[in-house]
């Protein structure tokens, strides 16, 4: 019997300091902290745990990134466009995002983030993931149609 690779941590845990770019600091004095509880295998996918204090700030997203708020409120601007997020909102930033963030008090979130790969190395891992799905099936007594829709064989 294999074992499992299955990691479970709590979002209650100390974070290490993770200064914002001074750059990037519009008003304020914002302190963030963060600590990644997991990676992926091949290090292009990592979850973290991410707080901050107080401020205005703007935010590049150089990798996917989705965000899941714990506790405290933000108010994000993207354009024109401005969001009030809190416990229990999640958003996506796609790569290439930028993001205006203002934190009145305090905000603490899990965020999911994952590095894209070039699109022709990405075409192949979907064709892999593909040919697996499709092996999986026709050994479980499914077939794959014409069309590529999948469909259960009967039991005797």
């Amino acid at each position: 019997m294999q074992t499992s690779d299955v990691s479970i941590s709590s979002t209650n845990i100390l974070l290490e300091a993770a200064p914002i770019q001074r750059d990037w600091v519009l008003q304020g004095s914002p302190e963030a902290r963060n600590r990644v509880i997991f990676k992926s295998r091949d290090g292009n996918a990592w979850t973290m745990v991410w707080e901050c204090t107080a401020g205005i700030f703007n935010w590049h997203y150089d990798c996917d990134e989705t965000v899941h708020i714990l506790d405290g409120h933000v108010l994000l601007t993207m354009g024109s466009e401005t969001r009030e997020l809190g416990p229990g909102d999640a958003v996506f930033f796609p790569a290439g995002s930028q993001v205006t963030w203002q934190v009145d008090t305090y905000v603490r979130k899990i965020a999911f983030l994952r590095q894209n790969v070039p699109p022709a190395l990405g075409l192949i891992i979907k064709l892999i993931r593909r040919a697996r799905t499709i092996a999986t099936k026709v050994t479980r007594g499914t077939t794959v149609s014409a069309t590529g829709r999948f469909h259960h064989s009967a039991q005797s």
